[in-house]
């Protein structure tokens, strides 16, 4: 069998990992062959493909990004987009199968073509950790412990200067990162989109942390809501999915927290330095085994579904069951964190 794998939407540290799990075990276990597409759907939909024989994944594991570039291409847009077209593409490559390793828009995107009538499998992607069918995601762990490091050294400029220090790190609906991130690095207030706050209660707890010497340390998730407004602060414009973009909450938050404190304070924004770099062990590891169990669903021909992680186990479900609602952070971890803040 000839398959055909894409990486779609955000990189990711992992991505290479699974593309080589994937076709290690697909030439030592099945026999099977091995194409890239170019930049996600994009390479699907115009047909561009790289071989992958077994020397060309030797040693990816341990490098960040993806050998196959990435897009976010919608695969329904364009001349050659669509079901149709895409089956008549892989048909005239001699293309079986598709793998597509991607999150929520890239899954929909397969759930929706396989749906009519092509054969894929996916893997979930996402450094937010927010699909709700998979304990974990590959990339999660590496992007904590690039905002932990990160943190780390903010506070120790922030202490030379007894400024409060705002560290604003990704999570878009969910504050997985934020919360994991921000506890590994003491925190003194931990802001996250499942949990508006005041700025009033921002202030507060800035100033409980400075009255016992310390120098404030704040960590928002750029999807984090103001108490009293509707929507994640947002400044430019829509991404190609019509989203808007976030980024600039830790900008914002600044100011107010100085005004309201008398407290130098001072912002930064990880942004992609956090998707960036090599991967973890633990996502090395998380990555090969699943795109080992691609290539297992593959063999079974268990069309429509997505390979996860439950527990230490992984395992198969289907589209249907694995999309369609987020895994936001309860309220229970919000409780168990918040007695830390201040």
């Amino acid at each position: 069998m000839k398959i055909g794998i894409l990486t779609s939407g955000g990189d990711c540290p992992g991505l290479n990992a699974v593309i080589r799990g994937a076709v290690l075990k697909g030439i030592k276990a099945y026999g099977h062959t091995f194409v890239g597409f170019r930049d996600g759907w994009r390479g699907v939909v115009d047909g561009e493909v790289l071989e992958l024989p077994r020397e060309k994944v030797r040693g990816i594991s341990k490098q960040g990004g993806t050998i196959l570039g990435t897009s976010r291409t919608n695969p329904f847009d364009g001349p050659n987009g669509g079901a149709h077209n895409i089956k008549m593409t892989l048909v005239s490559l001699g293309i079986d199968a598709l793998i597509a390793i991607g999150g929520e828009g890239t899954l929909a995107a397969a759930q929706r073509l396989s749906q009519e009538g092509l054969k894929i499998v996916g893997v979930p992607k996402t450094v937010d950790n927010d699909l709700a069918a998979t304990d974990y995601t590959f990339g999660f762990d590496t992007a904590v412990q690039i905002a932990t490091e990160a943190i780390d050294r903010l506070r120790t400029t922030g202490e030379s200067h007894h400024r409060c220090m705002v560290a604003e790190v990704m999570g878009r609906h969910a504050g997985w990162i934020a919360l994991h991130a921000g506890m590994a690095a003491g925190a003194h207030a931990i802001l996250i989109p499942e949990q508006p706050v005041s700025a009033a209660q921002i202030a507060t707890w800035v100033q409980e942390a400075q009255r016992r010497g310390r120098a404030p340390l704040v960590v928002v998730a750029e999807g984090f809501i103001e108490q009293g407004q509707e929507a994640a602060h947002s400044g430019r414009g829509l991404d190609t999915f019509g989203r808007p973009r976030l980024g600039g909450i830790g900008e914002k938050l600044a100011p107010e927290i100085e005004a309201r404190t008398g407290i130098e304070t001072r912002a930064t924004v990880l942004g992609h330095i956090q998707r960036g770099g090599v991967p973890s062990a633990f996502d090395r590891v998380l990555a090969t085994r699943l795109g080992m169990a691609a290539v297992d669903s593959v063999a079974h021909n268990r069309w429509g579904t997505m390979v996860t992680l439950k527990g230490t186990s992984i395992e198969s479900i289907d589209f249907d069951t694995a999309l369609g609602s987020l895994k936001t952070v309860p309220q229970e971890r919000w409780d168990e964190a918040s007695l830390l803040f201040g």
